[in-house]
């Protein structure tokens, strides 16, 4: 890896498409919908528009662990949103969420629907509208499991926006940034592993919101699954955090919520839309294609 020439920033920014780099065909500088485009709803009361990130990730599982503890209510469509297309610059999925970002959910259960955006806040809407599941009710208890969400949400930027932009799709490879941000990442992972060398989940003993929005991100990295960095980051060192990313793994509602709106990999472990739990045995994308 090696610097470029240094760089001096003008008294002005001022946006060009090279700002964007592989992304540069629907990274801009404004916010708002580009073009008009109702979003499709299904017979669901809840209805996700999403993509299979780690932050779409997060949703899908909590909804399939939902349905697995017998909330019917719980029963989703999960539309697909390819951002690489631009698809959350239509004006329904700006409606949902003013961001552009996925995942959105709109919950039309009740008499107006409800709209809710950003994956921390989603988890918490779903496990309070269905009597506080995987989320204590009060105490310390309650306060330790939003303590670790909230360090999820804060420190993924890290990890997403830092270390892999830079490690794995800037346009150029620059050591400072790189090391910055691999440093950072680094840290964390040992603030997680000191954590779960203490405990069995994040909060505790139980399994909670904090952990389904942390192991997309951190239990993928710790097995190798994320930019192709694990060597780079001697991730086989954070062995409390791989035992964690292990047991969650083997959770049949993580199995399948990690399928939804997942566009890339095997075949068999693609669901690009889901409407009904049967969808698993019968669309993934080995069942359709020719």
């Amino acid at each position: 890896m090696t610097e470029s020439s240094a760089y001096t920033p003008p008294s002005v920014w001022t946006w060009t498409q090279a700002s964007g780099g592989q992304f540069a065909n629907i990274n801009r500088p404004v916010a708002g919908a580009t073009h008009e485009r109702e979003l499709p709803v299904g017979r669901h009361p809840l209805q996700l528009y999403s993509l299979g990130t780690p932050n779409g990730i997060k949703v899908t599982v909590m909804l399939e662990e939902l349905l697995a503890l017998g909330h019917a209510g719980a029963e989703y469509d999960a539309w697909l949103i390819r951002i690489h297309e631009g698809d959350q610059f239509g004006s329904g999925f700006v409606a949902a969420n003013p961001n552009s970002k996925i995942p959105a959910l709109v919950d039309r259960s009740g008499p107006e629907p409800v709209r809710v955006f950003e994956s921390g806040a989603i988890l918490l809407y779903l496990a309070e509208k269905f009597g506080g599941a995987f989320l204590p009710a009060a105490g310390a208890a309650r306060a330790e499991t939003l303590s670790w969400l909230f360090w999820q949400m804060g420190s993924a930027p890290f990890l997403g926006g830092g270390f892999g932009h830079f490690y794995a799709y800037a346009p150029e490879k620059l050591e400072y940034p790189i090391n910055r941000y691999a440093m950072e990442v680094k840290r964390q992972m040992d603030v997680l592993d000191r954590l779960l060398a203490e405990r069995r989940y994040m909060a505790g003993d139980d399994y909670t919101v904090a952990d389904i929005a942390t192991w997309p991100w951190y239990g993928a990295l710790a097995k190798g699954q994320l930019y192709g960095a694990g060597e780079f980051l001697s991730v086989h060192e954070y062995r409390h955090v791989i035992r964690w990313a292990d047991e969650i793994a083997k959770r049949p509602a993580v199995q399948r919520g990690r399928k939804v709106n997942r566009t890339w990999g095997d075949p068999a472990s693609q669901l690009h839309e889901r409407h009904e739990a049967s969808d698993f045995d019968t669309r993934t994308q080995d069942k359709l294609a020719p």
